[in-house]
């Protein structure tokens, strides 16, 4: 998959999956291959999981065989939380101005 997840769960990259992208979660685990930005509470790098790019949590496990090439950001769940919400509000600001846009033609 190629883009943007944004969850409030758990997103789970399993053994044959593979993310580009940034990921935006309560908690991220990685078993397969990530390749972006990621912004979480609590990030498992599991044996078969590769990472490369910025995760920024205050929690980030790496289990032997498991791969990370890049930077570890600190960050706080109110930060991710905040962040969450800037989105959603963007969206919404998004729909509406889809909606005006589609009733004035």
């Amino acid at each position: 998959m190629e883009g943007k997840i944004n969850t409030e769960k758990t997103l789970i990259i399993s053994r044959s999956g593979r993310v580009k992208g940034e990921i935006i979660a309560d908690k991220v685990i990685i078993n397969g291959l990530f390749e972006g930005e990621c912004y979480a509470n609590h990030v498992e790098i599991l044996p078969h999981g590769k990472a490369q790019g910025t995760i920024h949590s205050d929690e980030l496990s790496i289990e032997r065989g498991g791969h990370f090439i890049g930077e570890s950001q600190p960050t706080t769940e109110d930060q991710v939380v905040k962040l969450q919400q800037h989105e959603a509000k963007a969206e919404l600001s998004n729909e509406k101005a889809s909606k005006k846009d589609s009733s004035a033609s």
